[in-house]
């Protein structure tokens, strides 16, 4: 059965799009830690990071590495950080958060976002790629 986002890739379910090629696509969390928090994901499904081949666990940090500067010069924070978990969707996928307190890392609580400033921000981060 597909992931869920597998079923964002393929445009079965909506996603605030940020930045997308052939391989990797990146969103914004609908369930933030913080504003503007955001998932890099392979458009292949795969459940582990480690189980990538080399090269695209390498142009997965590429094309990560270039969100998260985007990320950056977009919303207010310190810094952009990253994080993999993986336990909530069987799909690789790297977490861009804006940090400005560590508790801004603690994925037990999220920041409630209305679907215009999801659109906005969206918008805003991917003219700055």
């Amino acid at each position: 059965m597909a992931s869920l986002f597998t079923k964002i890739v393929k445009g079965e379910v909506p996603a605030y799009k940020i930045a997308e090629d052939s391989q990797f696509l990146a969103f914004l969390d609908i369930n933030p830690n913080s504003k503007g928090h955001t998932l890099c994901i392979p458009k292949k499904e795969v459940n582990k990071i480690f189980d990538l081949d080399e090269e695209v666990y390498q142009e997965l940090m590429r094309f990560s590495r270039k969100v998260a500067i985007a990320l950056e010069k977009t919303v207010d924070c310190k810094r952009v950080g990253m994080a993999v978990v993986g336990l909530e969707v069987p799909h690789v996928h790297v977490h861009l958060i804006p940090l400005n307190d560590m508790s801004d890392m603690d994925f037990s609580k999220s920041v409630k976002m209305k679907d215009e400033e999801f659109k906005n921000l969206a918008e805003s981060i991917h003219v700055n790629l």
